[in-house]
């Protein structure tokens, strides 16, 4: 059937106008954030005609008005008349139609993160949604890289996790300084902290608010699909945004803001939307340095702020501050070479320098700022002797800039000394003789201005701007994130087997002895925090860390560095021989000289991508909650203090989802005021790219992480868990065999690759990092587990996240005492909220679309059917007639953007079927590319839509 079809008379403009405004208005969108919308859109209408004519706006508005017709009225003639559009269009509009529908999500996500901003700072009692609070350290918000699907009109609640999942439902921090009645909410730390104060104590509730600590690691696995340029337009678009919200209406400044929006959406669409060659992990390093640079260099102290201050209220920067520096970033950027030939040991090293080189130069501006406020005159506010002798010392070093800086400030002498801070803050970034030796150092001169503005009266000072210092240094020190390096197992097991036969070694065994001398380098120069954990991928035995601290003394004897070993548990299989692994390790000498020296401590990562693929993702929580459990008991008992380090990706079928409901659901002890986690590709961006975002879910997870050991939660959680152990076997055991049922057919790997776009998200620029394992994909195990997610997520099906929970619950089939399981068990609960938010994003017309360019009818049936049952599930455990009706603002958000992202699906249903039925061309050539263009450009618009690739 054609789109000029009798049965399709095409709508007048009106009848369009209409229908596109009804769909919109029972979405339940915010006026401010429909206004945002609306206005984005005719901008965007705007540029479309002014460099593509009224044909292809009008174009991209057939497709749009065809797809919400289906959408609405689930007919199967308005889903092929939407296909049919899609199918008429030549191959060079079809690309104009997804560049614009790409266009225009970027736009819808900016407007979303601006809502959630919007009301943040409405509820935090701040005014408008300006980027002027203190924060932001460069060019203000980072429009357009946050809010999922769903996160915008829940604004305030939470932040995204980039996956299309909601971060959380309570109130942002700043509400109130009470810290006594255990009203607060408690997603937040001063709410945790009530909480805790009335569970055991204040004594106790202040300990383990001193041990609070929150690791985020950024990744540079390849899950952004959007261009830095393109993200860098978006940035622009926010700002000017905000400065549209603050203009007076009508007149010049918010002319002025529209004409420059208009301007900025010419960029975003002019600027090519695919990357012409894959990132270079230097690159990757660089992209994640921007995050530090405009969002949390300065964001991270004033979530300590808030928090004091809600703690606190008036006393608040008046007096030393209970809020201790509990943020630690990590960083895998040039530090992980599993599977990445492309992370040297020099990449590792350059890594590290432009780590410290972008910490050392955020300090030398902070020192210089607040230096240049302390105007502070002697006569009012005298020095103390330990402020004399820093000042004295640094005149008898350099005498002319002593008298540079006196002349400037002739009676101010803490401002001097700041000042002199900063200058030797500079000296070291450069190397210079007059450098500081460590952070070390730095901290103790700040300490000595603090104390001394203590002494002299200067309280709000001392524990002002200072303050701020000190926790800038704590927090990053003078190498800004902890670079961990990451290598496989198999790979030290092989560069030991050369080592020790004699003779020559391959270029691959010399270069994993250079890493550790790297390493070494790296706490030579930036002390031992800014390197030394040695994550061992696919640990499998005690023998596989013992062999990282063999072949560090084969690279360097006796001068190895320190070093941490974290084993990554990632198979089932490893999973369940966790604990045993761990005991033995423990025992060897290194071990235990290492965990001497840190207080007993010990990390272990646990994998959920590779677990989840491994025996689906039912299975998988499930035998991550028991890992855990066991390897928790077995660090209580043997007086261990545990890290549990969560490799959890940012789509449901790679462990994303809600951090803070997913901490609340640990099992006992193993959370114990430490998380730890990996935050990758657009996740980085969708929780740490804006100030007020970032500042929300650092606050919620930070909360959660404290809570998670309170007796009450503890109890709950482990009672529970003891309740339902029935239900959890019958789950574990039914799920593995449906997931095995599909994923073990002979010929499921070439079926995969054939029903999805697979092979060509391999294409995609996305990051340095080979999507698989070999040449050729034949089983599971040659994919990694990123484009297995991101694959499924395309095809509008993902099956990563929710494949075999239907059958799980059938088997257990007594629907009175699973809801009872649903309300009672916080593990099934995360699991079925999370299934229900990625069945919220499939769509069943576009998956059968899908699923029927393979020749398995057998392989479709079972996905298929598996969907349904899934479906029918999770509705009757969650309430109501439809998905995520229990969490009605959500459920409006995926509803409104579904329509949108069908037409996305369509075009690139289209140029699937064309690579799929074309004969064998050489790569590159003719129609082919021409295809592969346009495929790649609706994964990237797809993936823009629904806010999450792998």
């Amino acid at each position: 059937m054609t789109p000029d079809s009798p049965a399709f008379s095409e709508p007048t403009p009106t009848e369009a106008i209409r229908v596109i405004g009804r769909f919109e208005a029972g979405r339940g969108i915010p006026d401010a954030m429909r206004s945002d919308v609306r206005m984005l859109g005719q901008l965007l209408g705007q540029v479309l005609r002014e460099a593509g004519g009224d044909d292809l706006f009008e174009d991209v508005e057939r497709l749009r008005l065809a797809t919400i017709q289906a959408y609405e009225d689930h007919s199967s003639d308005a889903f092929d008349r939407a296909a049919a559009i899609a199918d008429s269009f030549t191959i060079a509009r079809a690309d104009e139609v997804a560049r614009a529908f790409t266009c225009y999500f970027h736009l819808v996500n900016l407007a979303e993160e601006h809502q959630r901003v919007r009301v943040l700072r409405e509820r935090a009692g701040q005014p408008s949604p300006s980027t002027g609070s203190g924060p932001s350290t460069g060019s203000g918000t980072q429009g357009g890289t946050g809010p999922s699907t769903g996160s915008g009109t829940q604004g305030g609640t939470g932040p995204s996790t980039g996956s299309g999942t909601q971060g959380g439902t309570g109130p942002s921090t700043g509400s109130g300084p009470s810290t006594g009645s255990g009203t607060q909410a408690t997603d937040t730390v001063a709410g945790a902290y009530a909480r805790l104060r009335e569970e055991v104590g204040d004594d106790e509730a202040r300990r383990r608010l001193d041990g609070l600590r929150f690791h985020p690691v950024f990744t540079a696995h390849p899950t952004e699909a959007r261009r830095r340029a393109v993200s860098s337009s978006i940035r622009r678009l926010s700002e000017l945004l905000t400065q549209h919200d603050a203009a007076s209406v009508g007149g010049s400044e918010e002319h002025r803001a529209r004409r420059r929006m208009l301007e900025e959406i010419d960029t975003l669409w002019r600027t090519a939307p695919l990357r012409a060659q894959k990132p270079s992990p230097t690159d990757e390093v660089r992209t994640v340095m921007g995050v530090f640079d405009e969002t949390l260099f300065t964001t991270v102290p004033h979530v300590y702020r808030r928090i004091d201050d809600a703690l606190r209220g008036e006393e608040s920067g008046a007096s030393a501050p209970v809020v201790p520096a509990f943020v630690r970033i990590g960083s895998w950027v040039g530090g992980d070479r599993d599977g990445n030939p492309f992370v040297t040991a020099a990449v590792t090293r350059e890594a590290s320098q432009i780590a410290s080189d972008h910490v050392l130069r955020g300090l030398e501006r902070a020192l210089d700022r607040i230096g240049r406020t302390l105007t502070l005159a002697a006569d009012d506010t005298p020095p103390s002797t330990d402020v004399i002798a820093l000042w004295e010392r640094f005149a008898a070093a350099e005498p002319a800039v002593a008298d540079e800086l006196a002349a400037r400030s002739p009676d101010e002498p803490h401002r001097r000394v700041v000042l002199v801070m900063a200058r030797r803050v500079a000296a070291t970034r450069r190397g210079d003789d007059e450098g500081y030796t460590g952070p070390e150092e730095l901290l103790a001169e700040l300490s000595a201005v603090q104390s001394s503005l203590v002494a002299a009266g200067a309280r709000r000072h001392a524990f002002g701007g200072v303050q701020h210092l000190i926790w800038q240094v704590e927090t990053y020190g003078f190498h800004l994130t902890e670079l961990e390096v990451r290598q496989h197992s198999q790979v030290h097991a092989k560069a030991l087997a050369e080592l020790e036969a004699g003779g020559a070694i391959s270029t691959q065994t010399e270069e994993v002895l250079e890493v550790f001398r790297a390493i070494a380098d790296i706490q030579r120069d930036r002390g031992l925090r800014a390197a030394g954990r040695y994550v061992v991928s696919f640990t499998q035995a005690a023998s596989d860390l013992a062999n990282v601290h063999r072949l560090a003394r084969h690279a360097l004897g006796d001068d190895a560095p320190v070093l941490d070993v974290v084993p990554l548990f990632e198979t089932f299989a490893d999973l369940q021989a966790a604990p045993e692994i761990l005991a033995e390790a423990v025992t060897f000498p290194e071990f235990r000289e290492r965990m001497a020296a840190t207080g007993n401590r010990l990390e272990v990562m646990l994998g959920y991508s590779d677990s989840s693929k491994d025996v689906g993702p039912v299975a998988a929580n499930l035998a991550l909650y028991t890992a855990q459990e066991k390897i928790a008991r077995w660090a209580q008992e043997s007086g261990i203090e545990l890290t549990l380090f969560h490799g959890r990706g940012g789509a449901l079928g790679r462990g994303g989802g809600p951090a803070n409901s997913a901490i609340l659901a640990q099992p006992p002890h193993s959370v114990d005021g430490r998380f730890k986690l990996t935050e990758q590709g657009e996740v980085i961006f969708a929780r740490y790219g804006e100030p007020a975002i970032a500042m929300r879910h650092i606050d919620q997870v930070a909360a959660a992480t404290l809570l998670a050991s309170s007796p009450t939660v503890e109890e709950r959680t482990s009672s529970a868990a003891a309740r339902y152990a029935d239900v959890a076997a019958t789950m574990d055991a039914a799920s593995r065999e449906r997931f095995f049922a599909l994923v073990k057919a002979e010929g499921f790997a070439p079926w995969f690759a054939t029903v999805t776009p697979m092979e060509e998200i391999g294409l995609l620029a996305l990051g340095s990092r080979p999507a698989r394992r070999g040449l050729s994909v034949e089983s599971l195990e040659d994919l990694r587990a990123i484009p297995w997610v991101f694959a499924w997520t395309q095809a509008r099906i993902n099956l990563a996240g929710w494949f075999g929970l239907g059958t799980a619950l059938e088997a257990v089939g007594d629907e009175e005492l699973l809801a009872e399981a649903y309300r009672e068990w916080p593990l099934l609960r995360t699991m079925v909220d999370n299934v229900a938010m990625s069945l919220a994003k499939t769509d069943e017309r576009i998956a059968r679309q899908y699923l029927a360019l393979g020749d398995r009818d057998d392989l479709a049936a079972l996905v298929l059917d598996e969907l349904a049952l899934t479906r029918r599930w999770v509705i009757r455990l969650t309430g109501g007639e439809g998905l995520l009706e229990n969490k009605p603002v959500l459920q409006r958000a995926v509803q409104l953007r579904s329509p949108y992202v069908d037409a996305l699906s369509l075009l690139q249903l289209r140029a699937l079927r064309a690579l799929r039925s074309a004969p064998e061309q050489p790569e590159g050539s003719g129609a082919d590319a021409e295809q592969q263009r346009l495929l790649l450009l609706s994964v990237s618009g797809v993936a823009a839509g629904l806010q999450n690739t792998g």
